[in-house]
This record gives C-alpha cells, structure tokens and sequence, in this order.
C-alpha cells in the first residue's frame, strides 16, 4: 500500500506542500519516500528509505524547486525495501516522464518481458511501478508528433488500460507538458483531486485520500473516476476523459477498513461513518448469537478499532475503555517480516493498563485478524493484566486469501484463517469467544454511505479477484512473500544504482 501525491501550484513553490501532504498520507506507507519537482525544464528529486520526516531536510527541500511536483510514500508490496525502489520512478524518454504509484500490476512479468522484446526498454529493478511508467513512456513514443495535446495523453493511458492489468492509481508528470493522474478501470485503489484559489490563480491537488486535501486548504471536487485521466496541462487548464473501454466501479473494501484515514472521503463515503455502522451490525451479530452475554467493558485495540468498538459498546449497553497505550513510533506488525519480530513489536507497541482489566470479562475489538500474532499476544497481554475471560471481535471477516492489488498482505498459508474455522482461530489466538462481521454486513457498511456503489474488491475474504488472476500468479506470490523467502531478500547483497545524497 502507498501513498500518492501531485500539485501543480501556477507559479507557487509546491515543496512545502508535497512534504506536508506526505506526512498526513505517512499511515498508507512507512518504508519509503520521495518527492520530485519540476522548474525550468529540469527536475529535482530526493528519495530514500525511512519516514517522511527523515527523509527530507532543510538542504534537500530548498533543493526541490518548481511549482509542480508529485511525491509518494511506501511500503513494499513483495518483501522488498531497496532504496533503488524509492518512488518516484523517472524515465528520460520520451519528453521526461515521473511517476508515483499506488497499487500492484498482476501481469508484471509478462509486461517486463514485451517490454524488453518489443519495446526495447530496460527495467532496472523488481518494482511493477517502474514497468507501468514504461508502458506509459512507450504509449507516449507512439505519437508522431513532438507538442502533446490533452487528447494525445488520453490516447496514451488507453493504451496502457489495454495492456495493464490489476490496480493503479497514478500521479505523473511529463516535463514541458503538464501532470496527468489516472486510475484502474475498475478504481480498486483511492484517488482524488481538488481545487484551491490562491492569488496567482487556480491550483490543483491530487492524493490518494481526501484528509491530504483538508490540511492544505484544497477543496475535494470528487473522486478521480474507473478508467479515468486527468490532465492539467502547462497552461492550467485541466482536461478529463474517461479512457477505459468498460469501467466498472470496484473499490477494495479493506480501505474503510484498514488503511484509510477515519477524516477521509472515499467514493463519497466517510470512512469514519462506515466504521460505525460496522461496529453498529458486528454488535447486532454478538446480540443475536449470544443475548445473555456476560461483558464488562468493551477495549478497542489501537487505532483503526475505536470507531467500530464505540458503537459497539453502545449497542450492547457495555462500559467503553481505552485498554491499551500505543507507542506510535512502531510500524504496522502485519507487514513485518519473522515471526519473532512481530512478536517483540506486538509488546513494543501497546502496554495494557491493567485497571481496565482486572476482573472483568473483557471484549477486545480489532479491525481484522491477519496473520494471528498480534491478536494472540494481546488476548495474552489482557490475560496477565487479570482479565477474568478475554473475548475477541474483528470489525471484518475472516481474511482468507492473499491480497494481490497493492497490500503486502502475507502468503495465505502464513494467514490465521486459511483453511480455518472460527472455533480453530479461537484456539489459536486464544481468546474464550471469537466474533467475525459478516461479509455482506460489512458490505452494507461502506454502501450505505453511497449506494452507486454496486460491487467491491472483497477478495481477502472470498478469494475472488476482480481483474482475474493465474494460478501460477499465486503460487509465484506464495514463495515471495513467505517469511523464509523475505528473511532471504533480506540477507542477498545486492548492488543497486541508488541516488547519493
């Protein structure tokens, strides 16, 4: 999962602007960022490993001039966390190409592949990002002539639909020309676009999710559309088209779960109001299936749970507490690789306070259960701070299947739930019950802030996957993120051309 991010600021610097917006976005990645600017016909970069705020110094911003820029932060989608994959990626031909990424390409080989053999380009890393902007830079060098208009740019993404598979939402500039954004024809990832008024005229934002715009005083206009381009050309002026023969609106529906913001907008949903109507069905489910229930008080497990656990606090009548002191400079444990380090980050990252459990029959609430490690040490950590029972509920279903659309969820073997029932789950995390949401109820959820919505990309739970995938796709994706595989990544010396700072 990743974040991105373009401006274009008619004549302001936009530096300042894409570094603050990064670091609002910083939850959708912690492994990597960059930022990249145009001025003058000449481009200015800096990326590297690490947070936002250890990337970027005061040396490195005056260096980012221009008032266009676009800039991306990330986690790796295949155990992989070279410098060399920092985005933005950059291509010289043709024009000058950047681009920012977000999303995974499920037929990446067979990309890279034609564009060795027919296209003549080389790829320099493992990334997928790297192969779309050189699918994007051989569409472009299609055109036969040298002064690009909006209707050649949209010709351009329509190749690059005909050919890609999977899910992108994009940010890319081409130097001289302007800066294009576009999405998926079936917009699985976020993206949006907005407007702001400044005294130099009309500016524009483009980020994965509406709270970058709110904090930088843009107003959200509306969701890039499926199959959709935008493109703001060199004079400010702003085109769209839709450039995708069959667009089919299926957003990934463990975004309002997990990975969004609860103060962003999402296909015109708040995301904070859909987490409430799920902890509002989840508790409706624990009312049906066990009237006389024996809770005391009701903890969620920080942070994407409150929303969902207050709700269900109210619907049941129970006492809600903040059970768990979060230390916020741990990552995300899902996403780390080793069994034994997740274990350790589990207790580095939260500390129970023990009065909100001694003696109670406690029900713990989290968004999902993934792998199991940190469900099963927290359930343990309520125990040894005197918990009389520990009940356990996931505001999602059982996640059952890989996730192959840009989150580097684990290999399905290494998931808690696969080819698991909920009773064997509850051994294994070992809490005394185990409540999953069902899957339509979650559903209902997020379509009941936007029933335009008709479909989502729900295959974490179902193992359907939207765009269709090949058996040996999942089999290749097995062996790379299985932990034995990342702790082999992770031990290769490799040589990378990395920029020096």
């Amino acid at each position: 999962m990743c974040g991105i991010i373009g401006i274009v600021g008619n004549g302001q610097l936009v530096n300042q602007d894409l570094y603050d917006g990064l670091t609002v976005l910083q939850h959708r990645g912690q492994d990597a960022a960059g930022i990249m600017t145009y001025a003058d016909g000449r481009l200015f970069q800096r990326k590297g490993n690490g947070l936002v705020r250890d990337v970027f110094q005061d040396r490195h911003m005056r260096v980012l001039q221009g008032d266009m820029g676009i800039a991306h932060v990330r986690y790796p989608t295949a155990g992989t966390s070279s410098e060399a994959e920092a985005q933005p990626f950059y291509v010289n031909s043709p024009y000058g190409i950047c681009l920012s990424h977000n999303g995974n390409l499920t037929n990446a080989a067979v990309l890279k592949k034609e564009l060795f053999i027919d296209d003549r380009r080389h790829i320099n890393t493992r990334s997928d990002s790297e192969i779309l902007l050189n699918v994007l830079a051989h569409e472009l060098s299609e055109i036969d002539h040298l002064k690009l208009s909006a209707e050649d740019v949209f010709a351009a993404v329509r190749g690059v639909h005909k050919r890609c598979r999977g899910a992108y939402a994009v940010v890319t500039m081409i130097c001289g020309v302007g800066m294009l954004a576009f999405r998926d024809p079936n917009g699985i990832r976020p993206l949006v676009y907005g407007v702001k008024e400044s005294r130099n005229g009309r500016q524009y934002m483009i980020a994965s999710e509406s709270v970058a715009l709110d904090v930088l005083g843009y107003e959200l206009v509306r969701d890039v559309k499926p199959g959709e381009v935008i493109f703001i050309d060199k004079d400010n002026k702003l085109h769209s088209q839709v450039c995708s023969d069959v667009p089919i609106l299926t957003p990934c529906l463990f975004e309002f779960v997990y990975f969004a913001r609860p103060d962003s907008i999402i296909e015109n949903v708040y995301v904070q109001k859909a987490r409430m109507r799920m902890g509002n069905r989840l508790a409706k489910k624990l009312q049906r299936e066990w009237a006389d229930h024996d809770i005391d008080v009701v903890i969620p497990i920080p942070d994407t749970s409150r929303t969902a656990a207050l709700e269900m606090a109210h619907i049941l009548g129970c006492d809600y507490r903040e059970g768990f002191i979060k230390n916020r400079y741990i990552g995300r444990t899902f996403i780390m690789p080793g069994q034994k380090q997740r274990s350790k980050s589990v207790r580095q990252k939260l500390n129970p306070i023990t009065l909100e459990y001694k003696n109670k029959n406690v029900m713990l609430v989290d968004d999902s259960i993934v792998r199991g490690t940190t469900s099963r040490e927290i359930v343990q950590m309520a125990r040894d701070a005197g918990a009389k029972k520990v009940y356990f509920a996931s505001a999602s279903p059982p996640v059952r299947y890989p996730n192959v659309y840009g989150i580097d969820m684990p290999a399905a073997s290494e998931l808690i739930a696969h080819g698991r029932s909920t009773e064997e789950i509850r051994d294994e995390i070992g809490a005394d019950r185990l409540f999953y949401q069902d899957l339509d109820d979650l559903i209902w959820s997020v379509s009941a802030g936007n029933q335009g919505i008709k479909q989502f990309e729900t295959s974490v739970f179902t193992g359907e996957y939207v765009t269709g995938v090949q058996d040996d796709y999942l089999e290749s994706l097995e062996k790379i993120r299985n932990d034995s595989s990342k702790k082999a990544q992770e031990d290769l010396t490799s040589i990378d051309i990395v920029n020096s700072d």
